[in-house]
């Protein structure tokens, strides 16, 4: 008679992924703390990582254009933030444009997703000079709270899958619960802020991009047939892996900036 081996339990991994992520919290703090070229610097690293984990994805084989991707990457959007000329803005396409001339498939993945990205890095790195600590805070938190709580709502409760095809783990339980979470923090934040109780309604909102740009990067990986963009962070996979619901807020809060004509963040 055989041993049967135990399923895997249910917070197996709560404990790498809690450490993982209070590092990575560490190293936000300090770059959302001291903004200015420390949060630039930040941002511009995350970004050329996660384009690179994007190559990676697409064309395992050749990490050399990989990793010139990424030093691409550094180099346009270090330009770009330093210049930061709306002409400037057509940087972001030297990169898209030059991978898939070296690819040979899923060339409009690349762009769009390396557009996408290099995009919201500059959003965020605009929202931190433009409208301060205050409000970037209230963007991480959102995406941060949303994330906990459908984590463990959706660990807990379980129930009916969200988008099935897409992200078979992610629950309709645990997607509400990050909305709801978010609304709570949209109340917190209009306690001490002159933004009213209207943020509780654009914190829902935001939640609802970071879920989709999460859900994105599923569709991206399963696309691609691989669990994680990488292994650089324990419980986590890569960067884009852990950022996917950020990019998805910072370019849902740039196309509102655009539509409302928000002064300091233009195209």
């Amino acid at each position: 008679m055989t041993n049967a081996v135990p399923p895997p339990a249910k917070w197996d991994d709560l404990t790498v992924r809690l450490t993982s992520s209070a590092a990575m919290v560490v190293i936000g703090a300090f770059g959302v703390i001291l903004g200015g070229v420390w949060f630039q610097m930040l941002v511009v690293f995350v970004t050329a990582v996660m384009v690179w984990e994007l190559w990676m994805m697409i064309r395992p084989s050749e990490p050399t254009k990989g990793m010139l991707m990424a030093a691409l990457v550094a180099s346009v959007m270090s330009g770009q933030l330093a210049e930061g000329s709306a002409w400037g803005m057509l940087l972001f396409l030297v990169v898209p444009l030059i991978g898939i001339t070296q690819l040979k498939a899923e060339t409009k993945t690349f762009f769009f997703f390396a557009l996408g990205i290099q995009l919201a890095g500059w959003g965020l790195v605009h929202f931190r000079s433009d409208f301060g600590f205050t409000w970037l805070l209230w963007l991480m938190s959102v995406v941060i709270v949303t994330d906990i709580f459908g984590y463990f709502a959706g660990k807990s409760l379980g129930g009916p899958k969200f988008w099935p095809r897409i992200s078979p783990k992610k629950t309709w339980s645990g997607t509400v619960a990050g909305w709801l979470g978010a609304g709570l923090v949209g109340w917190i934040f209009s306690l001490f802020t002159n933004a009213g109780l209207l943020i509780v309604l654009f914190s829902m909102l935001l939640s609802f991009a970071g879920q989709m740009g999460d859900i994105a990067e599923s569709a991206l990986k399963r696309r691609m047939g691989v669990k994680d963009s990488s292994t650089l962070i324990p419980g986590h996979g890569g960067l884009f892996d852990r950022f996917d619901a950020l990019l998805g807020a910072s370019l849902f809060l740039l196309v509102l900036a655009v539509i409302f004509d928000v002064p300091g963040v233009v195209w």
